[in-house]
């Protein structure tokens, strides 16, 4: 599939859209055309370069991003993620190198504390904010479309998670900022738990296509997921995190096709997957790290 498809383009524009300040009528309006071309576009109808141009400039992305060519460089949480949830929807397998455990992979709880903690560690100035309470809630309809969309396919899946990372979200608890009330800290680091208990089922019972590796050795800062699909593979990196302290609002995500780029990842995530702990060890080393927590 080239990086040029109508198809591909389509998926951008999309991403980019929800991401935007603006409505769908509110593009059509300031690009000249209607809604239902937008979405025609959006669906894979090819636009005309200068459209796609004037696109690009109202969404402050450069035209080589919104077609993919070389790197996408992407400055919107949603977008991101609605993104990650296109290549998800056609993927065969994923090969995930995040801090905690994928998304993907998290209970239905770990949405609703996600919600409060990214809430809770908005500067003082944004509490409260009606466009950042949507800013929020989009982000977190798209999130949850990934995991819909994940556990319909239930494509194969390599997750590197790192022991230092599930530490600290064990002693930290599910919070966004440390000024919370001692009663209240307690119950965000009981849902810490129930998450770091969840992984531990999943190690042991060992789902069909999903294969979790504890790194107990230092580990990249960076995230990263290679998405494996029929015809091309796709490397994102991430500045966003979606455990204790969680961050959806300042970075800048990047999508690569390159095979370079994918290459080394990918050498990585074998590399560390050689030395992770696996199934029986890695879950008895959890139990061990939520013993030592003292919960």
């Amino acid at each position: 599939m080239s990086e040029l498809s109508p198809k591909e383009i389509g998926q951008r524009l999309k991403a980019f859209r929800l991401g935007s300040k603006y409505s769908a009528e509110e593009i059509a309006a300031r690009i000249g055309i209607s809604r239902a071309a937008l979405y025609r576009y959006e669906k894979g109808d090819p636009p005309k370069l200068e459209t796609l141009e004037s696109i690009a400039e109202l969404f402050g992305v450069s035209l080589t991003s919104l077609m993919g060519v070389g790197v996408e460089y992407i400055s919107s949480a949603i977008s991101f993620f609605e993104r990650m949830r296109q290549n998800e929807a056609e993927s065969e397998h994923l090969s995930v190198m995040f801090g905690l455990v994928s998304y993907l992979l998290t209970t239905d709880e770990f949405d609703k504390y996600l919600m409060i903690s990214i809430k809770e560690g908005l500067p003082s100035e944004l509490q409260g904010s009606a466009e950042v309470e949507r800013h929020v809630s989009e982000v977190l309809a798209v999130l949850k479309e990934r995991k819909k969309g994940y556990r319909k396919r239930c494509p194969g899946m390599v997750n590197l998670a790192s022991a230092t990372n599930l530490e600290q979200f064990l002693r930290n608890g599910f919070v966004g900022t440390f000024d919370l009330p001692e009663e209240v800290l307690l119950e965000r680091r009981e849902v810490a738990r129930r998450e770091v208990e969840n992984v531990i089922n999943l190690l042991e019972e060992q789902p069909i296509g999903v294969q979790i590796g504890i790194l107990v050795d230092s580990v990249p800062s960076t995230h990263f997921q290679i998405f494996r699909q029929p015809e091309r593979s796709t490397l994102c990196l991430s500045p966003y995190k979606l455990t204790d302290f969680p961050n959806v609002r300042l970075g800048v995500g990047m999508l690569t096709s390159a095979p370079e780029a994918l290459e080394l990842h990918q050498k990585m995530v074998t590399e560390l997957w050689g030395k992770a702990l696996k199934g029986r060890r890695a879950a008895d080393y959890l139990r061990k790290m939520i013993k030592e927590s003292g919960l």
